[in-house]
């Protein structure tokens, strides 16, 4: 976490129960937990089964494991599919506590043991009376996110073209001695990478030669394994003559058509899709709205510009799987809006007042925990297969 970041905790947290879409609820105070003899088995062999609520409110319900492996269990409509929470890695011979709101309505649980085999639903529970509960959300299988993983493929496809070009215009100016045309040319090519963000983990060992840090490496930025944009960055801002720098530029003009012509080979992973959504905007708190991974161009709030925009091209590629399973959506939008204005026109970290790098912050902090949610919500999940 940065310092000074303005964050809370996010609605879902792995490992934990996992309660859906509650965002903005009152805290109330919790049943007490159950007693062991109360317990409902999440094993496969008898999944769902034991003592089971009786009626809609607040619910502190046991589950235990008897089985040998571990399970994923989750609480669903048995007719739609739709997930209510999900408990992660409950291991053999444990005792967990799952808290929840309940409505009217029919729940099932659903046990997934690690390792092969197919989920298994258990028995319908039916609440009648009033109130309301935590809502339900259909979970997504891995096919749902072929067709917003080809969007962003064809995204970063054109994205690196255009960075292909711009890095290309960066090594003319050095190359022609221009130095304050190769400062000019430096920004707009280092943003054409980083609107990129969730590719990332598809560029491999591009990812380190074209936009690494000198943070950890034994020599510092004198180190022959410093390469890419910021050691370009830290030569155009430090002093370094044209001719000392045109290797430099030269490398990462390579490097760049390399993974131009490496990327059609390569799969983005679907599931990672939902989680760059949030991890973008976490390293921008940490290295760009801190001024961490200036090398002396004082342009991070400009990179954070650019991360933005590649996290709202991810968050648009999701959106048809979003629209119908995140009410906090159209929250998304507006802080994202918020924070765009924030940046715009905006440079340096360090030409901020404090009020403007507040409110920058809070709105980063506050995007950060609306985006958290998506990881989980559009997690790849196996179906189960019938109800017992």
């Amino acid at each position: 976490m940065v310092t000074g970041i303005a964050m809370r905790a996010p609605v879902l947290v792995a490992g934990a129960a996992l309660l859906l879409a509650v965002a903005g609820d009152v805290a109330r105070p919790a049943p007490a937990a159950p007693t062991a003899a109360a317990a409902i088995e999440a094993g496969a062999s008898g999944c769902g089964t034991g003592r089971l609520p009786l009626r809609p409110g607040r619910q502190a319900l046991l589950l235990r494991n008897d089985g040998g492996t571990a399970t994923n269990v989750t609480l669903t409509d048995p007719a739609t599919g739709a997930v209510y929470a999900e408990l992660e890695s409950l291991g053999p011979g444990t005792d967990r506590v799952l808290r929840i709101t309940l409505g009217p309505g029919s729940y099932a649980f659903r046990c997934a043991q690690d390792g092969p085999g197919d989920p298994v639903t258990g028995p319908v529970t039916r609440l009648t009376g009033t109130g309301s509960g935590a809502p339900g959300i259909v979970p997504v299988a891995e096919n749902d996110l072929y067709a917003p993983t080809r969007s962003y493929q064809a995204y970063v496809s054109a994205g690196l073209d255009r960075l292909v070009a711009r890095t290309d215009a960066l090594r003319s100016a050095v190359d022609d001695g221009d130095l304050g045309a190769a400062r000019a040319a430096w920004t707009p090519a280092h943003m054409a990478y980083e609107r990129l963000g969730a590719a990332y983990g598809t560029f491999g060992d591009f990812d380190g030669r074209i936009n690494g840090r000198p943070a950890g490496r034994p020599a510092g930025v004198r180190d022959p394994g410093f390469t890419g944009f910021h050691r370009v960055e830290y030569g155009l801002w430090h002093g370094e003559s044209a001719s000392s720098l045109a290797a430099v530029t030269d490398r990462l003009a390579r490097d760049v058509r390399a993974l131009r012509s490496d990327f059609p080979d390569e799969r983005i992973d679907p599931a990672d899709l939902p989680l760059r959504a949030h991890e973008i905007l976490e390293n921008t708190l940490q290295f760009q709205l801190t001024g961490e991974a200036d090398q002396g161009s004082g342009t991070t709030l400009r990179t954070a510009a650019a991360n933005l925009e590649g996290t709202r091209e991810l968050v648009d590629v999701l959106r048809p799987l979003l629209r119908p399973r995140y009410q906090g959506l159209a929250t998304v939008d507006a802080w994202t809006d918020r924070m765009a204005a924030l940046l715009k026109g905006r440079s340096s970290v360090d030409r901020l007042s404090r009020a403007d790098r507040e409110r920058l912050n809070g709105a980063a902090g506050e995007l950060l925990e609306r985006l958290a949610p998506i990881a989980t919500i559009c997690a790849p999940r196996r179906r189960a297969q019938g109800t017992r």
